[in-house]
């Protein structure tokens, strides 16, 4: 992170990030990278359940996008965030919000909420007064650019500043741009004559319970602590898979003596515990308990639905559906839960592409154009549940799927459970033809 306080300092103005929120972005990114400070790489690793639960989410709400622009190099540019699109809004989704911004006429970059400082916001939401911070580490100092974007009534003003420091905690003098060989193209201050920023901002759509504001919160924020018992879960069972290995008890006198390579002999204690109290020379003992696996991961897979529950996620995209019964009302309440939460998202990336489009027609010279930019999104993965099992019907009907099959797949039990449930066939009359 960049000396917040120290920019702010050289800017005058107080940002919207408070110091709780910009320990709570950190917390966030190190979840999401699988660093979280619950674990320990040793008893507790990160099931990088994060990064699994944006990437569903960004790939859903990205499946079926389509972007139409009726000016051909902008349409050009913007499939050339297509591709990287779906890996930006992974960040925007961990990190609770991000900048996809231009750098010229054919160049953008992605800015997670750690990498840039909102010190205003408009009626809606979306920053009218932004600094951008760049850093850069020369000869073991450490130099920073500070790209400041104002809109007011009068334009979009920008301004360039460069520090220097010895220290990457501290902001430092100010020194020129040209100093650093990269910042020489840069002006200090210009004015354009235009009504709205040139980047797209991206915001989750969740309400900031961290402090209040405006700022984004990640995706993931509320399922935090169940996220944290997961890992820990987790642990427990590897634990217990790890501490119930097959060992044998036996005495020194009944372990074969091996070369060990230096003249000598050794024993070959590979998976052998050595009684050394041992006073019986054919003492011998195997060590090979039951195993309790099926608590720990019963356990673990109901946080996980409480995790799918929180993020707004359907059951089953991070859990095994197996483990937890579910009635068919709650798996399709399930669905269109998700179905709301990528809604919510597409609706504020539609925005943020928007924004982008504007941010690239300046840069081309374009914003006088009259193009037009259209940003569809289709939600058929809901559908397509009810194609399939629509099919399975018809399949069921003529006789090529079984009852008991059909049952195990929309009921989410085992072959052996639903053939156990099935009705009578006087019962089936009607309850395949509703």
């Amino acid at each position: 992170m960049f000396p917040l306080k120290d920019i702010a300092s050289a800017i005058g103005r107080t940002p919207i990030m408070t110091d709780e929120m910009q320990r709570k972005v950190e917390v966030w990114r190190k979840s999401y990278f699988g660093k979280a400070d619950w674990v320990d790489g040793d008893k507790v690793i990160s099931l990088r359940i994060e990064s699994s639960a944006v990437r569903e989410l960004a790939n859903v709400a990205l499946n079926e996008m389509s972007i139409n622009i009726s000016n051909d190099t902008l349409e050009h540019l913007m499939n050339k965030v297509r591709e990287r699109l779906d890996v930006y809004l992974q960040r925007g989704l961990a990190l609770g919000a991000m900048v996809i911004k231009p750098l010229g006429d054919d160049k953008f970059q992605c800015i997670p909420q750690n990498g840039f400082i909102i010190f205003e916001m408009d009626a809606d939401g979306n920053p009218v007064d932004i600094a951008f911070p760049e850093m850069r580490t020369i000869n073991k100092r450490y130099y920073t650019r500070v790209e400041r974007h104002t809109l007011t009534n009068g334009g979009l003003t920008i301004t360039n500043k460069a520090y220097v420091s010895d220290s990457e905690a501290n902001l430092g003098r100010e020194i020129p741009l040209d100093l650093v060989e990269e910042w020489s193209n840069y002006v200090p201050a210009v004015v354009f004559p235009v009504d709205r920023m040139i980047f797209g901002y991206y915001r989750n759509p969740n309400d900031n319970t961290v402090d209040g504001t405006d700022m984004g919160v990640s995706i993931y924020d509320s399922a935090l602590e169940k996220i944290r018992k997961a890992d820990i879960q987790f642990g427990r069972l590897d634990y217990e898979f790890e501490s119930a290995r097959r060992r044998i008890h036996a005495d020194t006198t009944m372990i074969k003596q091996v070369d060990n390579g230096a003249g000598g002999k050794s024993y070959h204690l590979d998976d052998i515990y050595i009684d050394v109290d041992g006073d019986k020379e054919d003492f011998f003992n195997e060590f090979s308990p039951s195993l309790r696996q099926d608590g720990f991961i019963a356990g673990l897979e109901e946080y996980r639905r409480d995790i799918e529950f929180d993020i707004g996620l359907s059951y089953g995209d991070l859990s095994n559906p197996q483990y937890v019964e579910k009635t068919a009302t709650e798996i399709n309440a399930s669905k269109y839960r998700k179905r709301n939460t990528i809604n919510h998202i597409q609706s504020q990336l539609r925005v943020c592409l928007d924004g982008l489009v504007y941010g690239f027609a300046f840069f081309n010279r374009l914003t006088t154009s009259g193009y037009e930019f259209s940003c569809e999104f289709k939600d058929s993965f809901l559908n397509d549940d009810q194609s399939e099992r629509e099919e399975d019907r018809k399949d069921l009907a003529n006789g090529t799927l079984r009852r008991e099959e059909y049952r195990a797949r929309w009921r989410n039990e085992t072959l052996e459970e639903a053939e156990k449930n099935l009705p009578e066939v006087a019962e089936l009359s009607y309850a395949y033809t509703e």
